[in-house]
Formats: C-alpha cells, structure tokens, sequence
C-alpha cells in the first residue's frame, strides 16, 4: 500500500528547508518544479492495494531516481549511494530536509520497474515531451533505427557449451545428483589447447578440443535429464539442449544462456560487423531535436515494416500527427503512412519544381541530424549496454533513455539563458561604468 503524507510542517524548525537552502537557478532545481510528479501519482496508484501490506515508498521518490539514473548515467547501486550526498537530487525527489542515509536499498528500483512495466515508463517520456513544450509538436520529423546491445559477452560456441556445463555441475550439486564424473581436470586440458588457436600448428588440435567440449557437455545434460523428474528445471534443460542441435547456418539462434532472446543484427557497420541486442527505433523532431519517439522493435524486421508502430508511439506520446518524415535509403518502399508522408532519398522527378526539390535536399541534410542523437543516447544515456533483463528490459531502457535526454535538453537550454542574462548584466554595468566616466572626463 502507499505511505500516508507526513506533516513535517512542526518537522525542524530551526532548520531552513531544501528549497530556501538551495540555489533557485540550479538545473535540478528547475526542472523539479517543472514536472507534473502528481500526473505519475494519480496513474501509478492502481498498482498498490489499499491498506493492506507494508507502506510503500512515494512515487515521487522512485520515479526521479529513474530519471536521474539515465540523466548521470548511474547504476541501480550508484544513483541510491550518490543521492544520500547530493541535496539537488534529494530536492528533485521531494524531500523537504537533508537526510544522510540512503532512500532505499538498489532493489527497490527493479521491482518499481516491474512494477509499472512499460506502460508507465512511457508515461516518463511523455512527461518529458511535454516540458518541451511547443518543440515537441512539429510537424515534420526524422526517423531511424539503431542497435542497443545486450550485457552479453561475445558468443562463440566453445563458450555456450562451457556455461552449460557449469551450469549442468550446480544443478546437480543443489538437488543433491550424483555425476559419474564432473570433468574438471578434463576441461582445465582442453581449454589450454583451444586458447591458442590462432598459432598455424595449433588449428586442428583446437577444433578437436571444441568437438570434445560439446560432448561433455551433451553427456551431463543427458545425464541430468535421465536423473531428474521431468518437471524441474525442465526449461534450462531444453535451452541447452537447442543450444547443443543449433548449426551455424540455423536461423532464431540463441546467443546466450541468460538472454536466449538477442538477436544478431548487423547494421552494414565497418568497424562492427555484427551487434548483438534488439532493434530500436527513434523519432527526433526535425528543427528542435525534441526526442518524440523511442520504441524497441520486435524481431529484426525490414526497417519500412516498424513505421507504422513508430508513429502510433509518437502521436499517441505527443498528441499530434506529422505531416512529413524523412528516413534514410533502409526504408526505401516506405511511401505514406496515415496521414503522414514518407520522404527517403531518390532521384527527382522532373515533375517536382525546384523549389520542392530544395525544401526536400534541406529536410534529407537535416535528417543527418538524428545520428549524433542516437550517439549520444549510447554514450551518455545508456542506451549502449542494456543492462535490464528480457525483453520488457529491452523496452524499457530505450523509452528511459529518450526520457532522460529530453530532460538534459530543457537542462541545457535553462543553462544558456541564464549565461546569456549574465553576459547582458555585465555589459549593462561595464556601459554605465563606462558613460559615468566619461560624464565626469566632459564636465
């Protein structure tokens, strides 16, 4: 159930709050009285029970340190340790005193996400849309996908058949199975011979070696299989199994024990041939750079295919059609899609006049734009290493990331105007310091 409101009026008296201590121009401090926090409050409600169970923390609290997490680029761990030091973040979550300890334990983050699932995390980016105001509803946009890896290793198939086996070994040491043999000494053998694979003389020593490997590995399972009811652990047993039968010419592979749903996309990358994760794609307004659009894509579909849900992301997040979008060469066959024009470079028809021809060479230079975007997104958002599990993590972590970035757009633009307004009052007093000694060198 949700905790009752505390009277902390009494609370401290001779102690000045957070809002009279703190700096009224600080970003944070801004953007916390920006946001509707009682627009989450009144749509997050209907997942606690009334009066029943332990209280459960504000809202409030849990959505902001969401937002700082993706905005500082922290850690579930990092952003609730940095939090119990920082008065900004304690403002921006609500707080009407300094408190020195933690909000709550780094856990509580994971269950607020599952919590709210993906239905309340875009409400996030949409809060986020709306403190941009009027730049978050133009009417042209550019749209493009990219690649948001998983926190998995590099797959190789010496490596899966390791990771079944130990897996294979601690199954058996809980329920207490006993193995014929555990291969230990084995595979300390084995994995010297695959390690130097790439010496000439060493190529064939370590493909027999791999061969081995999987064998083991094919023996403890079945092993397992044979010894346990058919009832426990019945899902890992068959992943190991289809990881065991998958060739390398199979399609739907899996590339990891933990995350059996990445994909293996390949973006016709020079310096990264293939990426492993799920497809996402991202609607930036054209002009503004207003992120209005962030969805994760299903499978990895033909990016002309994943326009239609894109736009029904973005009006239904921004509340407003587009008339135009531009999208490079990999949606080529994507024409309109509504109301919504298309727009992807080709050749001109002469039937278009060349003042159209400009105004659509303008709006391709400007689609560019969206690259740096989805860079940024990756380097400083976290959008480069997903560390949410499945594929509800998958969905998550894009729209938070989007959030996030629109919020540092707002941050950003606050800062320039208050430097903007400095610079005039500086000039404005260097003028009257000027004129008022040139008065006194003239009378």
């Amino acid at each position: 159930m949700l905790a009752k409101l505390k009277q902390t009026q009494q609370l401290n008296f001779l102690l000045p709050s957070l809002k009279e201590q703190l700096s009224s121009k600080h970003p944070l401090y801004m953007l916390a009285n920006q946001i509707e926090w009682s627009f989450f409050d009144e749509h997050f409600n209907k997942h606690y029970r009334e009066d029943f169970g332990r209280p459960a923390l504000p809202i409030r609290l849990m959505v902001s340190l969401l937002i700082l997490k993706h905005l500082r680029n922290l850690s579930d761990e990092s952003i609730v340790e940095q939090w119990a030091e920082n008065a900004y973040y304690q403002y921006f979550s609500g707080a009407e005193f300094f408190t020195p300890g933690a909000p709550c334990e780094a856990s509580e983050l994971v269950h607020f996400r599952n919590r709210i699932g993906a239905e309340g995390i875009e409400l996030i980016l949409k809060e986020s849309i709306r403190i941009n105001g009027k730049d978050g509803k133009e009417d042209k946009a550019s749209v493009d996908t990219t690649v948001q890896e998983k926190n998995i290793s590099y797959p190789t198939d010496s490596k899966l058949h390791r990771k079944i086996i130990k897996k294979c070994v601690a199954i058996a040491k809980k329920e207490g199975v006993e193995l014929r043999q555990s291969y230990s000494r084995t595979l300390k053998k084995l994995g010297i011979e695959q390690r130097f694979r790439t010496h000439p003389k060493n190529g064939k020593k370590a493909r027999r070696a791999d061969r081995k490997v999987k064998t083991i590995a094919g023996r403890l399972l079945r092993e397992l299989v044979r010894k346990l009811p058919a009832s426990m652990y019945a899902e890992d047993l068959n992943l190991f199994q289809r990881i065991l039968q998958q060739k390398r010419t199979d399609k739907n592979k899996v590339y990891s024990i933990h995350e059996p749903d990445v994909l293996c996309i390949s973006k016709g990358k020079e310096h990264k041939k293939y990426e492993f994760g799920s497809k996402v794609s991202i609607a930036l307004t054209q002009t503004t750079g207003v992120i209005i659009g962030a969805l994760n894509i299903a499978g990895n579909q033909y990016d002309g295919h994943t326009l239609e849900a894109v736009l029904e992301q973005q009006q239904r997040l921004s509340e407003h059609v587009l008339s135009e979008v531009f999208v490079d060469r990999g949606y080529r066959g994507a024409t309109k899609v509504g109301e919504t024009m298309i727009r992807s470079p080709k050749a001109f028809s002469k039937k278009i006049s060349h003042y159209k021809q400009q105004k659509l060479r303008k709006g391709f230079t400007r689609r560019a734009a969206i690259e740096p975007v989805i860079g940024h997104l990756k380097a400083n958002y976290r959008l480069s290493r997903n560390f949410y599990k499945g594929i509800k993590g998958d969905i998550i972590n894009v729209m938070l990331a989007a959030a996030a970035m629109n919020f540092k757009r707002m941050i950003n633009i606050w800062k320039k105007f208050f430097v903007a307004t400095l610079q005039s009052m500086n000039q404005l007093a260097y003028c009257q310091k000027y004129q008022q000694h040139f008065l006194k060198i003239t009378f």
